[in-house]
């Protein structure tokens, strides 16, 4: 996690503090940072190690050695510019910030809470509350921590039906046939209800026990009959190993269509997350999945076998971005022997997040999908190839630590051979959230 605060160094800083024959160093590694190449400054301030000691240089090189993933040596020349200027918030955040990529969450927590007792800024406060959190999380590996949330929105919807565009459609050995009202693109407005709960439980240095619970609930301003319910369940347990995490969990979820049982899930997930270093991580996955479908649907019934692999990249620059990589291969098949249901499924998105502002977030991404199914149809004696691509993002503000307002647009597409099961979609929407911290 990479979160700087604004204007990190914007505090003048007095040269006569290490006299004229210092100065001109700092003042190149100074100009570096400014540029926003950290690794840079840091790479020269290595050139001057007579340099260390100097408050001015030790400053910024602590700063340049923090941004570019030594945060060893930028705590240590921190530490000893702050034993010089204890009353320089901008050492102090820098110092704080140091602790934390370090892992030192308790020295890290301390200097925060301290610097947040003399009331800086807002914006401050805003990257504080944040590394704060982020502190919190962590903390789950050694104590017993739990959240609580609700959230409610509202949207438009351009098709809560994925039907097709039109009422008529040309069906392969058909020709060209009329669609049921139902079936056809149907565009309503709607409110959603979200809330979830969530603990995590050391039991050992290393290991945890965790469980989450949610409930989601749409409700559509006209055709109620296509109103969703959502409710899930997770539980699991986790072993952290020096850069390694290792997480296994069981989840249920039960999905209601007009108020009625609609499909359930239950699922066994293994995943591995490994931090090749202070920016970058990749991760791995293996899902076993059982999908129970009810009524005249239960011919779909089925057991699913998935892999994914995934890369995370944050960047020492403005804005603070962070890329993510996903890619996965699931196989569905078909209990009733129906392989013209099963099918293999192909699927990569990559995201970008970043913050630009104190209390700001935003992030997109876009996602494809394809579907390759096993047999022909059993009816329109063709083979269904499918191709489902989404593009989405989301602008995020924190009016607090608990309270956060965000807006959220898709634009998504199904693509098909068989025109039946081609649909577009795009939804809109703003919520509002609450945590309980």
């Amino acid at each position: 996690m990479n979160l700087r605060f604004p204007g990190v160094v914007g505090l003048a800083i007095l040269l006569s503090i290490a006299g004229a024959a210092f100065a001109a160093p700092a003042d190149d590694v100074k100009a570096l940072i400014y540029k926003g190449d950290s690794a840079a400054a840091y790479t020269l301030g290595k050139k001057y190690p007579q340099e260390l000691g100097i408050p001015v240089f030790d400053f910024y090189f602590g700063v340049a050695a923090v941004d570019s993933g030594h945060a060893g040596e930028g705590v240590l020349a921190l530490e000893r510019y702050v034993i010089n200027f204890p009353d320089n918030l901008q050492a102090r955040l820098e110092l704080a910030r140091g602790y934390f990529v370090l892992g030192e969450d308790l020295r890290a927590k301390e200097e925060f809470t301290d610097i947040l007792k003399v009331n800086p800024p807002s914006d401050v406060v805003a990257n504080i509350d944040r590394y704060l959190d982020a502190i919190r999380a962590r903390e789950s590996t050694y104590r017993t921590t739990s959240g609580v949330f609700v959230e409610f929105g509202v949207g438009y919807d351009t098709n809560i039906n994925g039907g097709v565009s039109g009422s008529n459609v040309s069906l392969p050995n058909f020709g060209l046939v009329s669609v049921a009202p139902a079936g056809v693109r149907i565009d309503r407005t709607f409110s959603q209800l979200t809330a979830g709960a969530s603990v995590s439980v050391p039991l050992s240095p290393g290991v945890a026990v965790y469980g989450s619970f949610s409930g989601d609930y749409k409700f559509h301003s006209g055709d109620r009959e296509f109103d969703q319910g959502n409710l899930g369940a997770a539980g699991g347990v986790s072993y952290l190993s020096e850069k390694n995490l290792y997480r296994a969990t069981v989840s249920l979820n039960n999905l209601d269509v007009d108020y009625n049982r609609y499909r359930n899930i239950s699922a066994v997930t293994g995943e591995w997350i490994h931090q090749l270093d202070e920016l970058q991580g990749i991760n791995g996955s293996l899902q076993y999945a059982d999908l129970d479908y009810t009524g005249n649907n239960d011919i779909r019934d089925a057991k699913l076998y998935g892999i994914g692999m995934g890369y995370r990249k944050a960047f020492i620059s403005a804005w603070s971005p962070l890329l993510t990589v996903n890619g996965g291969y699931s196989v569905e098949n078909n209990n009733a022997g129906r392989d013209d249901l099963g099918r293999d499924i192909y699927a990569l998105r990559v995201a970008v997040s970043a913050s630009p502002a104190p209390r700001w977030s935003v992030g997109g991404g876009l996602g494809v999908q394809m579907s390759r199914y096993s047999a022909p149809d059993a009816l329109l004696l063709t083979t269904r190839q499918d191709r489902y691509v989404s593009l989405d993002g989301a602008v995020s503000y924190a009016v607090n630590r608990q309270l956060s307002l965000r807006g959220e647009l898709l634009l998504s597409s199904n693509d098909s051979n068989i025109e039946l099961y081609e649909y577009r979609r795009d939804v809109i929407a703003f919520k509002v959230r609450y945590e309980f911290k």
